[in-house]
This record gives C-alpha cells, sequence and structure tokens, in this order.
C-alpha cells in the first residue's frame, strides 16, 4: 500500500530535508524512524521538495510504501508520537501505486518572509528573516514582473545545484506587506538550488536603490551566479503548497504562514 502524508516543521535545528550518511540531524531521518516504529519494519520516504538547512515547511508532502496494515488516524497520531516536537503530521490518505510526492508535482510554492524593522527579530528569531534598512516594495514588484515565464535560471542557482536543467518555469512572483512583515510568494513547476533565496536576494538590492530595476533581468540573461545578488538567509523560507494532477485526488491549499 502506498501512503500520501503531509507534515510541516520548523528546519531551524536540522541539515536540511535529506538524511545524510554522517548522522546529522534531518527531518527525513526523524520522519523515517518514527514511521519505522509505526509500520513495525523499515519505511524509507520520499518527498515533494527537498529543502535546505534551516528551512520550515507548513505543507510539505510525502509518500512511503508499506505492508503494515493501520488506519488513518493511527498512521497520524502514532507517527505524531514518536516525532520530535518541531515536526508533525497534517493527514494521511492513501493513494495509487503511480503517485510520487515529487515526480507527480505540477508546482511548488514557497513563501518567503521579512520582518522588515530598525531591530533584530527576538520572538520570531529563526521563523523570519531580519531586514533593516528601508525598501522600495514597488521598484521590487516591477523588477520581478520580467522574471516571470519559462527561463534558463542559472544566475539563480545555487553553486551545489544538482539539477540536469537550468530551465524552470517562475509562474508567480508577488510581494505584500502587511504591519511590517514583506512577504514573497513565489510558484514554480518546479525549483532549483537557493532559486528562491537568490531571488529574494537579489529584489532587496533593488528595493534598496543599491541596483536599478532592470538589473534581476539583466542577471538572468548574464547566465551566471555572480551576475546576480546575495542568497538570502534560510530563516524566513517556507514550502507552503504542492499541487497535483486531479485524478490524484489530493485537494491540498496553501498554508502561508502570517505575522504581525
Amino acid at each position: 500500500m502506498r501512503l500520501a502524508m503531509g507534515i510541516e516543521y520548523d528546519g531551524r535545528r536540522y541539515h536540511g530535508w535529506q538524511a545524510q550518511r554522517s548522522g546529522v540531524p534531518s527531518v527525513q531521518g526523524a520522519l523515517e524512524r518514527a514511521l519505522t516504529r509505526v509500520a513495525a519494519h523499515p519505511i524509507e520516504v520520499v518527498c515533494a521538495g527537498r529543502t535546505d538547512r534551516g528551512v520550515h515547511a507548513s505543507a510539505q508532502v510525502v509518500h512511503f510504501d508499506t505492508t503494515a496494515q493501520r488506519d488513518v488516524r493511527g498512521w497520524m497520531l502514532g507517527t505524531v508520537s514518536h516525532l520530535p516536537e518541531d515536526i508533525s503530521v497534517l493527514w494521511v490518505k492513501p493513494v495509487e501505486e503511480d503517485f510520487h510526492a515529487r515526480f507527480s508535482a505540477l508546482a511548488r510554492e514557497y513563501r518567503y518572509v521579512l520582518m522588515n524593522r530598525k531591530t533584530r527579530a527576538g520572538l520570531l528569531a529563526g521563523r523570519v528573516t531580519w531586514w533593516h534598512g528601508a525598501l522600495d516594495v514597488e521598484a521590487m514588484r516591477r523588477a520581478a514582473m520580467p522574471l516571470l515565464g519559462t527561463h534558463d535560471f542559472t544566475s539563480f542557482r545555487g553553486k551545489d545545484c544538482q539539477a540536469r536543467s537550468p530551465i524552470r518555469t517562475l509562474e508567480r512572483l508577488d510581494i505584500s506587506e502587511s504591519k511590517g512583515f514583506l512577504y514573497f510568494d513565489v510558484r514554480a513547476n518546479a525549483f532549483l538550488h537557493h532559486m528562491v533565496r537568490n531571488l529574494v536576494g537579489t529584489l532587496l538590492a533593488v528595493g534598496e536603490e543599491r541596483r536599478d530595476e532592470n538589473w534581476p533581468l539583466d542577471a538572468l540573461r548574464q547566465r551566471h551566479r555572480e551576475a546576480a545578488g546575495i542568497t538570502a538567509p534560510a530563516d524566513g523560507l517556507y514550502l507552503v503548497h504542492v499541487e497535483y494532477p486531479e485524478h490524484f485526488n489530493l485537494k491540498l491549499s496553501p498554508v502561508l504562514p502570517l505575522f504581525g
């Protein structure tokens, strides 16, 4: 039997999603250990998006195969009881054998949260990124618009990216303001390593008027990482939605973190 599962986690104390041979803490490792105890046999999970060290998720999707007979409530409560307090299960659903959390996904959405004030975050340290400088949000919005569409995103690709192709379709890059916070909502068919954080870092340079509004598009066209801006910190990044074809009957909605 194949099961799909929705999970949320605070990524601060994990070295990213993926389990590593060195044994450092990972979200995948913690989840597999919990599921293995519930199933009473080894479980391996596949996720929709492998988040980096320190990145959070409000709507990660995974799948796994099992021979254990448990009802949905048993899987949910049993798994949660064996998970650390910063990882939890949102839902569980049986799916067809051809469902794949990663390869069946049509699109993924991330939200990047920025606290824009003079002093650093206290209560929200590690959950949002702090930026003390004044930002021209309208200029950032105008600079973001030409990046939409299907492009070679090499300039916004992390140096350790293992993707075979840098071609991605960026469907949405919206910036909204509320009570001292900026929200960058980004949707694409798939993402390159550090792509969202590099997009945000580049737009912040425009917002601070250190670069003009044409610079992000010029950087995109150069297809070279050094042409674009900094990699924004991981603290403010959340995986908030994964979309699948209708026939899998996973009617998922974005889970958007709000602050302030």
